[in-house]
């Protein structure tokens, strides 16, 4: 008897267990979310007090008057029960700090931090062709076994590795102040969107340009392609047809970026004054203005399972039936005989160097007579706002910031691999944590763990497996869908068997790579947190918080802020040569452009396929596969 399956391939009998287990997850983050102030050990009455007058004594008696006020001593949990019983009845309440209703302006702020998204969007997307223009153009015109990572590739790593923050004051600093050219602060027409949609897709459209252009070369290794030139289609058909098969991979991951550009940008909004989602919830939540927070959040979550929603009806919309009736071609793995370690190695000595000329230097001695000094024999970075050495904070601050982000980016694979096998379990649960903006999640990490220097390591490996879970659970829903699986499952395969012989060889190489590229990453997540005054705290050299020191002198001293970004820029680069190296190194499949005999096959194929015959040592559906019309 055959099963009912969705356009995303879950069959409609775990449908309702998949919704009962998202309106958990969405449950429990609205209550851990309520318990905010009391998991973070704070007095929420003398935080609402400062938020609405700083200059106010916390006397008890004023403090005892905001209790009685929000009513703190009915507990947590009647509050919550009571904000939650009002928000049925469509009163989100009021907030706590400026006592206005809160539903309004959630929901300006959502409206506003949407219509980003949708700038911030467009540019990513088109960061993301041009960057796989060149994969596109060599893989249609029968150069698949090429440099498909070529062309843009050290852009677009720099471009991954920029931190938004950094970008957004760059462009604040240069196109709106000096040239004039561009509104740098506000948000009251399509001018100002401009700049802080720059901001925000540049870095997402380099992160999803490297990934889809690391899935090209497989998808154009696949049998159709020899068998579609044999039959004369132009090169865009091809191309079209590539892509659409490399896209559907990755819907996931757009999806997981659709939310992060609406309720993440929390930096770009307050250096452009916007006033979306994301700066309302981190000033909600340093000020443990609940309701503000809560509705927030809620809003967030509700976004993400609707983009979950659309992405299943986009792969279901680009691989047709296949998936829902296990009929895809396996994912072919293109192999490469050539090892390019040149860059990578070189990205690395020269990273190295760096560190290595900064370490005998003193990070903490100051000299207030040398502030904001240019580059010299003395100082080959100069120094920033104390008359400190750049280049010694950043190579003291490279052995905690590089050492922390390989310690997250190792544990993120492990966790993301293991998560990733159960999609239908860690996709709610990716797509809700990656709702939660960093500022909230870094706070409520903090109260359940406590402050350390380790404590904004665990916020962001709380969060760095979203991506690569949601891009494992992809491929294996995809490769699950192969036909030799289901051949393996007729002959008698065990799960153990098609785990460790079949899905795990297919998915591991892919996401280690995509492991690779999120890296820097990572270390910008790190540098944000610093950014925003809630990891590294002074004197620590940590690269987030040499950026957000110097960030005010950006004008008058360039060189205290583009020396840390371009350290990032370097690691960004490292670490996308390092992944197209791990690709092309990675064994061939039968068939593959590297594999053994796979010029004389791809050949024969092409030739029988124009002459509508079987090659000799070519099995027959692979020759008569379908091709796309």
């Amino acid at each position: 008897m055959s099963t009912t399956r969705d356009s995303g391939g879950i069959p409609a009998r775990r449908r309702g267990p998949a919704l009962l287990w998202r309106g958990t997850l969405m449950a429990a983050l609205v209550c851990a979310i309520g318990l905010l102030p009391w998991l973070s050990r704070t007095d929420p009455a003398l935080t609402v007090l400062k938020a609405r007058a700083l200059e106010r004594t916390a006397d008890p008696g004023t403090l005892r008057a905001v209790r009685d006020e929000l009513g703190l001593d009915d507990g947590p949990l009647v509050l919550l029960g009571r904000w939650l019983g009002g928000l049925a009845r469509g009163d989100a309440g009021r907030s706590w700090v400026s006592g206005t209703e809160v539903a309004p302006v959630v929901g300006h702020a959502l409206g506003v931090s949407l219509l980003l998204m949708a700038g911030a969007l467009v540019v990513a997307l088109a960061t993301a062709a041009a960057i796989c223009g060149r994969p596109l153009w060599r893989g249609a015109r029968l150069r698949p076994g090429g440099r498909a990572g070529g062309g843009g590739r050290g852009g677009s790593a720099a471009l991954a590795a920029l931190p938004e923050f950094l970008i957004a004051s760059l462009l604040v600093a240069v196109v709106g102040v000096r040239l004039g050219w561009l509104p740098a602060s506000g948000w009251y027409g399509p001018a100002w969107m401009v700049l802080p949609s720059l901001a925000l897709g540049l870095p997402a459209g380099a992160v999803l340009g490297r990934l889809l252009a690391d899935a090209l070369p497989g998808a154009f290794a696949e049998p159709w392609v020899p068998a579609a030139r044999g039959r004369g289609l132009p090169p865009g058909t091809l191309a079209r047809h590539a892509l659409r098969r490399a896209v559907a991979g990755l819907l996931p991951n757009l999806g997981l970026f659709v939310v992060g550009l609406t309720g993440g940008a929390v930096a770009v909004e307050q250096i452009f004054d916007i006033p979306g989602l994301g700066r309302l919830t981190l000033r909600a939540a340093l000020a443990q203005d609940l309701p503000v927070l809560q509705l927030g959040v809620l809003a967030l979550v509700a976004l993400a399972a609707l983009a979950a929603a659309l992405v299943r009806l986009g792969v279901g919309a680009l691989i047709g039936p296949a998936l829902r009736d296990g009929a895809l071609q396996a994912a072919h793995r293109p192999g490469g005989t050539r090892r390019r370690w040149g860059a990578p190695l070189g990205y690395g000595l020269v990273l190295a160097a760096v560190v290595a000329l900064g370490l005998p230097r003193d990070p903490l001695a100051l000299d207030t007579g040398l502030r904001l000094t240019a580059p010299s024999w003395a100082h080959p970075l100069g120094t920033d706002a104390l008359g400190r050495d750049v280049l010694a904070r950043v190579a003291h601050g490279a052995l905690t910031t590089l050492g922390t982000a390989v310690a997250v980016s190792a544990a993120a694979l492990l966790v993301g691999l293991l998560l990733g096998l159960v999609p239908r379990l860690s996709g709610p649960l990716a797509e809700t944590v990656n709702a939660v903006p960093a500022v909230p999640a870094a706070l409520l990490i903090t109260g359940v763990v406590g402050g350390g220097p380790w404590t904004p390591a665990v916020a962001v490996a709380a969060v760095a497996w979203t991506p690569l879970a949601t891009h494992a659970g992809s491929l294996l829903l995809q490769e699950r869908a192969a036909l030799h699986v289901t051949a393996s499952r007729a002959l008698g395969a065990g799960r153990g068997h098609l785990l460790r012989r079949v899905l795990l060889p297919a998915v591991l190489p892919p996401v280690l790579r995509h492991a690779l590229l999120r890296l820097p990453g990572i270390a910008l997540s790190l540098a944000a947190l610093g950014f925003l005054g809630i990891g590294a705290q002074p004197p620590s050299p940590e690269w987030g918080l040499v950026l957000a020191e110097n960030q005010p002198y950006v004008e008058r001293a360039p060189w205290a802020v583009l020396a840390p970004a371009a350290v990032l820029a370097l690691l960004g680069a490292l670490a996308v040569t390092a992944a197209g190296a791990a690709r092309r190194d990675e064994p061939g499949a039968a068939g593959a452009p590297g594999a053994p005999g796979a010029r004389w096959r791809r050949r024969q194929a092409v030739r029988a396929a124009a002459a509508g015959t079987v090659p000799s040592g070519t099995a027959p559906d692979t020759a008569r596969e379908r091709v796309p019309q």
